[in-house]
């Protein structure tokens, strides 16, 4: 027992020994430094690279765009340097939105009484070509509209965004307007692909006025 226990202590001391040490620092002294999944500090950082291994180390704030590097300590490969800084930029995608909770949610605008269904069906095409180049569905008849997807790319996100109105109620007339915005959290991402993306919690500076829009242009105020 005594042996296996001074073997171990071998083995450990040999790893500790031949492991080589990379001291990681961020422009930001509040930003994340994640080791193999696990947050171990903040700013700045000393990481062990064990010999024969790799770590993976990532750097985030929120507000900031996300950076990763793998260090690696393996026979004939590169080491890691030892030490290395990350000036953090800001998120471009973040810089160019707003969070809000107008985002995915469905706001009733009660339409003026003054207007009748062509007076008002022409005022809702005019604000939503305001904003989006491309109708993809118009359906007078029924009250629904649908605009073909808006895409943004940024550094590390891309951006769709869409609106939608329905009907919400004949009785006074009443739409249902929903500005739909999605990310998919990597640059380039086709629009087509509705797998990559999920609802934002943020909407584009460009679009930010157009549910205030409808309720002032068509609604009762």
């Amino acid at each position: 027992m005594k042996n296996i226990l001074l073997l171990t202590c071998f083995v450990v001391a040999t790893l500790a020994l031949n492991a080589q040490s990379v001291t990681v620092s961020a422009s930001e002294p509040d930003a994340k430094i994640i080791v193999d999944g696990q947050n171990l500090g903040t700013g700045t950082l000393k990481i062990k690279v064990p010999k024969g291994e790799c770590v993976n180390v990532k750097i985030q704030k929120v507000g900031f765009l996300k950076y990763e590097q793998i260090y690696c300590n393996k026979k004939g490969g590169t080491p890691p340097p030892k030490q290395q800084y990350f000036e953090l930029k800001r998120d471009d995608a973040e810089e160019a939105s707003i969070k809000t909770d107008q985002a995915n949610v469905d706001f009733s605008v009660e339409v003026n009484k003054k207007y009748d269904v062509s007076e008002t069906w022409k005022l809702t095409t005019q604000i939503v070509t305001d904003y989006f180049d491309a109708i993809e569905v118009s359906d007078k008849e029924t009250s629904y509209l649908r605009t073909a997807w808006s895409v943004q790319s940024f550094q590390q996100n891309t951006i769709r965004t869409r609106l939608i109105i329905k009907l919400g109620d004949s009785n006074p007339l009443t739409f249902k307007v929903k500005l739909v915005s999605e990310y998919s959290g990597t640059s380039g991402s086709s629009v087509k692909a509705d797998e990559q993306f999920r609802e934002w919690d943020r909407i584009l500076r460009k679009y930010q006025n157009i549910i205030s829009d409808f309720s002032t242009r068509l609604g009762m105020k």
